[in-house]
């Protein structure tokens, strides 16, 4: 077996040979990783222009870190998303459609029943999984792609209740939010699901990636390329932006979005999103009550056959400049905005998981403004993150053996 250059710098609990391609794949075993500064890639639209400094490829930061990575478990089937549980255990969504416990000692639990139906052809499937435990109650929603008539699907969300010292339990799972229009592509379902203050939560939507369904990213009627923000039993906020509009714009927090898959609450509880642009132009933003974010109308970078996105422009009077973009993109997962101690550094920091690069990306900030970007290289595509109660950060990577990783700061 050829060894990777991770194991050149593995510790000494690193007892294995590394696979070429990805992370360890034996329980319990690490490596350890170093940060780095972003690559310096040719633009794929390098005529374009930021609108205000750092907008893109930010410096690197004055230090970069150290990260020892270990492996959970290497027994998961395309995981999408994964939460942490204060007793130490995983919740995992499976692709296709299943629900899964993972214990601390890395074992993986049977399905968990009563899962909805799922469409899991294309990018669709069983998608988010969120978590509130309070009150002695453990409440889990979860976000996927329904299926409809005529071949059309949707994001949607149930929420139900779990039970369950070893596996769950779940019970009384009712449906809270199901996108309208229906469409008929496996593409672009959005899917991230946060619980907020107030009673609130957030669901991001895609606007499905087709021509035709992309323009309804800028109608406010069609909840395509949207924040959706509803209280938890489903219903609209009286002080949502649009409620005076009734039907789906209602539900509605801000639109022109593209596809929406990165989504994190910072220490004041504002909310933040990271978006898939196509050939560049994924973006930062910190979403706000009314705004419209521009897509289709305005975007950086380009479309995937090399021609410009719409008009090609990148600014438009009324439409939102992205805090920060990336071109070429990282396709970006899920995200987290860190606020453990266990790498006291990284306090306030943007951690977001990438597809294409292979790890995740960590933004540094002052106030809204990105100051620096790293890359912590896992060669496998992340396709969650989440912070532990520990103050770790745990990943699950997007493959037929999908892992479930641990990072801990390296000694």
């Amino acid at each position: 077996m050829r060894i990777s250059i991770a194991c050149l710098v593995a510790t000494a609990t690193c007892s294995f040979a590394c696979s070429k391609d990805g992370p360890p794949t034996q329980h319990g075993a690490s490596v350890v990783v170093d940060g780095s500064g972003a690559p310096d890639d040719e633009a794929n639209a390098p005529d374009q222009k930021p609108a205000f400094p750092e907008q893109t490829r930010a410096k690197a930061p004055a230090q970069t870190s150290k990260v020892k990575v270990e492996t959970i478990t290497s027994e998961l089937e395309k995981p999408w998303a994964v939460e942490a549980l204060k007793d130490g255990r995983f919740v995992v969504t499976e692709k296709e459609g299943r629900l899964r416990v993972v214990t601390a000692d890395g074992r993986v639990l049977p399905p968990i029943a009563g899962i909805p139906k799922v469409d899991a052809a294309g990018q669709g499937g069983l998608l988010d999984v969120a978590i509130n435990e309070s009150d002695n109650t453990l409440t889990l929603c979860i976000t996927y792609s329904e299926p409809r008539d005529d071949g059309q699907n949707a994001t949607a969300a149930a929420c139900g209740t779990a039970t369950g010292s070893e596996n769950l339990t779940l019970s009384d799972l009712k449906p809270l939010f199901q996108q309208e229009p229906a469409w008929e592509s496996d593409k672009h379902f959005g899917s991230r699901f946060l619980f907020a203050s107030n009673d609130m939560v957030w669901i991001t939507t895609g606007e499905r990636s087709n021509p035709d369904s992309r323009q309804l990213s800028q109608d406010k009627s069609a909840a395509l390329g949207k924040v959706i923000r509803l209280k938890r039993d489903g219903s609209v906020p009286s002080d949502n932006p649009f409620v005076a509009e009734g039907g789906v714009a209602a539900q509605v927090w801000s639109f022109g979005h593209r596809n929406l898959q990165s989504a994190a609450l910072d220490s004041e509880g504002r909310l933040w999103t990271v978006e898939h642009g196509a050939q560049g132009g994924d973006e930062l933003n910190r979403p706000e009550a009314g705004k419209n974010y521009g897509w289709p109308v305005i975007t950086y970078g380009e479309d995937y056959s090399g021609s410009p996105s719409g008009t090609g422009i990148t600014e438009k009077e009324g439409m939102e400049q992205p805090l920060y973009y990336w071109d070429p993109v990282i396709a970006p997962s899920g995200m987290v905005i860190y606020s453990g101690d266990l790498f006291s550094e990284w306090r306030g920091d943007v951690l977001i998981g990438g597809l294409v690069s292979k790890g995740l990306v960590r933004l540094t900030l002052d106030g809204d403004r990105v100051t620096s970007e790293e890359r912590i290289k896992l060669n496998a595509r992340v396709r969650d993150v989440v912070q532990g109660p520990d103050g770790a950060i745990y990943v699950v990577t997007d493959e037929d053996e999908g892992k479930l990783l641990k990072l801990t700061p390296a000694k």
